[in-house]
C-alpha cells in the first residue's frame, strides 16, 4: 500500500512547470509594493556609485595634472558620501527583505501544515511520515535565500547592468565591446549544465527526504532498536542513506560551483584583453585613449562582472529551488478525498441510531476490505467488533466517522447520510479512542482536555475517576499538571490508554468509538474500568472492537467479521449457543486463560 518506503526515491519530473513559479509569484503579490520601494532604492544608490569612477577619473585627467587640491578633496567628499548613501540603503533593503521574505516562508509553510490537517488517513498511510516532514520544514527553508534577497537582487542588478554598460560605452565603445565578447562564453556553459544542474538537485532532494524518513522512524522506534540489539545494522543503514544524501549533494553543488568560477574565469580573460589593449592605445602615437578612462573603465569591468555572478548565484538558487518547489506544491496539491460535499448541511443534534447500508470498502482498488455490510444499531445500544487481524474491525468504525469514504453504499445516523454533512459538525458529536493512544506533549490535564477545550478542571477530573485514571494521575508528582512527553514516554501503556479513554468520555458524545480501549490495561483495573463505564455508556451508541471477549460479553450485539463481511452476530449468549466461529474465539481464549 506504501507509495515508497525510506529506502525508495520519488518520482522525478523531466520537465519543471513553470505554473509552480507563477504560483510562487502569488505569495510574493502582496509584499509588491514594498519590494519596489526597495528596488527603487537599490536602484537609486546604484546610480550614485556609479559615478565614482568618473570622479576618479576626473582626479585623474583633470586634477591632479593641474593639482588642484580642492578638486580632489571634493571629489573624495562626494565618493564617501556615495559610500554612506549605499550603507543605508543597503541596511534598509536587508532588513526589509528578510521580513518579507521570512512572511512569505510562514505563509507556504501554513498553507502546507493546514492542508496536512485536512488530508485523510490514506496519504498518511501511503508515506513514511519523515518524508512529509522534510517539505514542511527543510524544503521551505530552502527558499528563504531565494525569497530573502534572489528576486530583489536579481531585478537590481538587470537593472544596473543596463546602467553599467551605458557608463561603459560612454567612456569607451571599443573596451566595451571587448568586455561583452565574454557573454557568449558563459551563455554556453549555462546551456550545457542546466539539464544536468536541475537533475542533480532533484536527486539531492530525494536522498534529503530518504535519510530524514529513516531518522523519524527509527526515532519512533528506538525502544524495539535497543530490545533487539539493532544499533548496528541501524547505523550501517543511516551510514548508507546518509552516504547517498552526501554523494548527491557534492553532484549537486559540482554544478553550482561551475557557475562562480566560469564568471571569474570569462572575466579574467577579457579583463587581460582590455588591459593589453588599453595600454597599447594609451601609448599609441595618436593617444586614442587615456589613463584616466582605462582606470575608471576598469572599475565598471569589476561593477560588470559582479551583478552577473550575482544573477548566476540566483540562476543556481532557482533551479535548486525548482526541485524543492515541485516537492512543496505538490503537496499542497495532493487531493482531500475525504471532505464536505459542495451541498454539506451540519448534522443535527445526534439521537445515536447507526445504520450500515450495504458498505463497501476498499484500500487498493481490486482488493475489498469490507463487501456489502449491512447493520442497524438502535439508539442507546453497545454494538462489539470481532474476528481475526485485518479483517476490518476498525475500518468500520474509521468508515463511521469518515476518516475513509466508503466505495459504495451508505452510512445513516438518525437517517441522515453521512456523505451529506460537514465532518466537522458529525465529529465533534463523536468520541473516538483509537487503538493508538496517542499522547501529545504537555500536561495530562492538557491531553484530556484535548478533545473538549471547555471542559473545567472539575470535569477533567470526574472523566479521570470514570476511567479509573485519577489514582495514579494523582500519585504523580504535580497531579494533572504533570509534564509528559511527546508519545507519552514516561508513562505507561494501560496509563496512555486510561489518559486516552478519559479524554474521549470528556467530549460527551452521542457516539462513541472505542478501539481495543482495554488492550493494555490489567484485568483489576479493566474490572473498576467496567464498573464505570456501565452508567456511561447508557444513552449513547457505543461501538467496541476488542481481542479480549471479556469485555464485551455484556454488548447488546456482537457482530463477527471476517472475509469481508459479518459473518456472525447475535448476543454473547445467542453466538456461544450457535457455536460456530465465534464459539471457536470464545473458547480459544479461555483455554489459553486456563
Amino acid at each position: 500500500m506504501a507509495r515508497n518506503r525510506y529506502d525508495m526515491d520519488e518520482i522525478l519530473e523531466d520537465s519543471f512547470d513553470l505554473g509552480q513559479l507563477k504560483r510562487l509569484g502569488g505569495y510574493i503579490s502582496p509584499y509588491r509594493n514594498k519590494m519596489t520601494v526597495v528596488i527603487i532604492l537599490m536602484l537609486t544608490s546604484s546610480a550614485l556609485t556609479m559615478a565614482v569612477p568618473i570622479f576618479f577619473q576626473r582626479i585623474m585627467d583633470v586634477y591632479i595634472p593641474a593639482r588642484d587640491m580642492r578638486g580632489i578633496a571634493l571629489m573624495s567628499l562626494l565618493t564617501f558620501a556615495v559610500a554612506v548613501c549605499s550603507a543605508v540603503a543597503m541596511r534598509f533593503k536587508i532588513k526589509t527583505m528578510n521580513i518579507i521574505g521570512q512572511s512569505i516562508i510562514h505563509q507556504l509553510r501554513t498553507d502546507i501544515f493546514y492542508h496536512l490537517q485536512e488530508l485523510p488517513f490514506s496519504y498518511y498511510d501511503d508515506r513514511p511520515h519523515g518524508k512529509i516532514q522534510v517539505r514542511v520544514v527543510n524544503y521551505v527553508n530552502s527558499l528563504s535565500d531565494l525569497l530573502s534577497n534572489g528576486i530583489v537582487n536579481t531585478v537590481t542588478d538587470l537593472c544596473n547592468l543596463f546602467f553599467i554598460i551605458i557608463f561603459m560605452l560612454l567612456c569607451d565603445v571599443r573596451l566595451t565591446l571587448i568586455c561583452l565578447c565574454g557573454l557568449p562564453l558563459l551563455a554556453a556553459v549555462i546551456v550545457f549544465i542546466k539539464r544536468k544542474q536541475r537533475r542533480a538537485w532533484q536527486i539531492q532532494s530525494n536522498k534529503q527526504s530518504n535519510l530524514n524518513a529513516y531518522i523519524a522512524e527509527s526515532i519512533n522506534g528506538i525502544r524495539v532498536t535497543q530490545s533487539f540489539v539493532r544499533e548496528n545494522e541501524n547505523s550501517n543503514i543511516f551510514n548508507g542513506l546518509s552516504g547517498s544524501y552526501r554523494k548527491a549533494w557534492m553532484r549537486a553543488v559540482k554544478f553550482n560551483f561551475t557557475m562562480g568560477p566560469s564568471v571569474d574565469m570569462i572575466s579574467a580573460i577579457t579583463t587581460s584583453f582590455i588591459y593589453v589593449l588599453g595600454i597599447r592605445w594609451i601609448l599609441a602615437p595618436d593617444a586614442t585613449l587615456t589613463v584616466g578612462v582605462l582606470i575608471a573603465f576598469t572599475a565598471y569591468i569589476g561593477r560588470f562582472w559582479a551583478p552577473i555572478n550575482t544573477l548566476a548565484g540566483f540562476y543556481n538558487s532557482l533551479l535548486t529551488a525548482i526541485s524543492y518547489l515541485e516537492r512543496i506544491f505538490e503537496t499542497i496539491d495532493e487531493p482531500v478525498l475525504v471532505k464536505d460535499a459542495p451541498d454539506a448541511v451540519p448534522m443535527p443534534p445526534i439521537v445515536g441510531e447507526v445504520e450500515f447500508r450495504n458498505v463497501c470498502f476498499s484500500y487498493e482498488e481490486g482488493h475489498r476490505i469490507l463487501d456489502n455490510i449491512n447493520f442497524i444499531a438502535p439508539q442507546g445500544s453497545t454494538y462489539a467488533f470481532v474476528g481475526p487481524t485485518g479483517a476490518g474491525k476498525s475500518t468500520i468504525v474509521n468508515l463511521l466517522s469518515r476518516f475513509y469514504n466508503v466505495d459504495s453504499g451508505q452510512i445513516l445516523i438518525d437517517g441522515t447520510d453521512i456523505s451529506t454533512v460537514t465532518i466537522r459538525s458529525l465529529r465533534t458529536q463523536m468520541g473516538v479512542m483509537m487503538q493508538d493512544s496517542f499522547i501529545f506533549s504537555g500536561t495530562i490535564m492538557d491531553n484530556i482536555r484535548y478533545g473538549n477545550r471547555d471542559a473545567t478542571d472539575q470535569q477533567v477530573i470526574e472523566a479521570a475517576r470514570t476511567v479509573c485514571a485519577h489514582e495514579f494521575i494523582s500519585q504523580m508528582e504535580n497531579g494533572y499538571y504533570t509534564e509528559v512527553n511527546e508519545r507519552g514516554s514516561r508513562l505507561s501503556a494501560g496509563q496512555r490508554q486510561l489518559i486516552s479513554f478519559a479524554r474521549a468520555l470528556l467530549a460527551d458524545p452521542k457516539i462513541l468509538i472505542l478501539d481495543e480501549a482495554t488492550s493494555s490495561i490489567d484485568t483489576e483495573t479493566e474490572i473498576l474500568l467496567q464498573k464505570g463505564l456501565t452508567e456511561l455508556l447508557k444513552g449513547r451508541t457505543s461501538f467496541i472492537i476488542a481481542h479480549r471477549l471479556s469485555t464485551i460479553k455484556n454488548a447488546d450485539c456482537i457482530l463477527y467479521i471476517d472475509k469481508g463481511g459479518i459473518l456472525e452476530r447475535g448476543t454473547h449468549e445467542q453466538l456461544l449457543a450457535q457455536r460456530g466461529a465465534y464459539y471457536e474465539l470464545y473458547i480459544s481464549q479461555y483455554d489459553f486463560l486456563a
